[in-house]
């Protein structure tokens, strides 16, 4: 016995489904339109929201985008343009007289004649560095007389004093390598050198020209200070 089927159920798989179906729906003619369903809707009037919506444009209520803006701000990414500064134009300098206007000749340094001695300062300057040890002799009698403001006269009795006695304690040392050694070229060679230099020293002082021997510098402070003026 064959179970009871309502319309509903159906089966594609079944020869009879279409016949089925046509006889319980009815059939549809082929190649008939549809019919437009009438009443089924109806044309509802657009609002015053939709047409704003068609224009946009009408009821703006902010500023578009693609306008330019007025007073915005500068971009973090470009730098700002500056303004070179003004340069400095120094202050107008007021007249002044020239400092090398003529005027009465002024005596050299040189030619002025040193307290104590009577000498001219040229002539005190070079006599510490006679050579043959005479030079030690006139050192060390500037040294007494010449007081402390004879500064320059000073300095080279002093450094010409040190030079002196440097050279005296050399040429004893080559005295006692020559009487060991039986040859005197040593110490011919090393007075010879020494004269030279004194013969130099004397005429760099007699010219002006600064005469600084460095390894004497401390000998010739100590000398300096320690032989005191006889008149202070």
């Amino acid at each position: 016995m064959k179970p009871k089927k309502s319309k509903y159920d159906t089966n594609p798989l079944e020869e009879d489904v279409a016949q089925r179906a046509a006889d319980d729906w009815g059939a549809i003619p082929s190649g008939s339109p549809t019919a437009d369903v009438k009443g089924a809707t109806r044309d509802v009037g657009r609002t015053a929201n939709e047409a704003a919506r068609l224009y946009p444009e009408s009821e703006e209520q902010t500023r578009r985008l693609e306008d330019p803006l007025e007073g915005s701000y500068p971009s973090v990414f470009i730098p700002p343009a500056y303004q070179t500064p003004p340069t400095y134009q120094p202050p107008p300098v007021p007249y002044q007289p020239s400092v090398y206007a003529p005027g009465p000749l002024v005596q050299s340094p040189g030619d002025r004649h040193v307290a104590g001695l009577g000498l001219q300062e040229k002539w005190a300057t070079i006599l510490p560095y006679l050579p043959f040890h005479i030079g030690a002799v006139a050192a060390a009698v500037e040294l007494f007389v010449l007081p402390r403001p004879e500064g320059r006269a000073r300095f080279h009795a002093a450094q010409g004093l040190a030079l002196q006695l440097a050279i005296l304690a050399i040429g004893v040392l080559f005295g006692l390598v020559s009487i060991f050694s039986g040859s005197s070229v040593g110490s011919n060679l090393f007075s010879s050198a020494a004269t030279i230099f004194l013969i130099i020293s004397m005429v760099r002082v007699g010219r002006g020209k600064p005469h600084h021997i460095a390894p004497l510098t401390e000998p010739a402070k100590w000398l300096e200070e320690h032989i005191k003026p006889r008149n202070k």
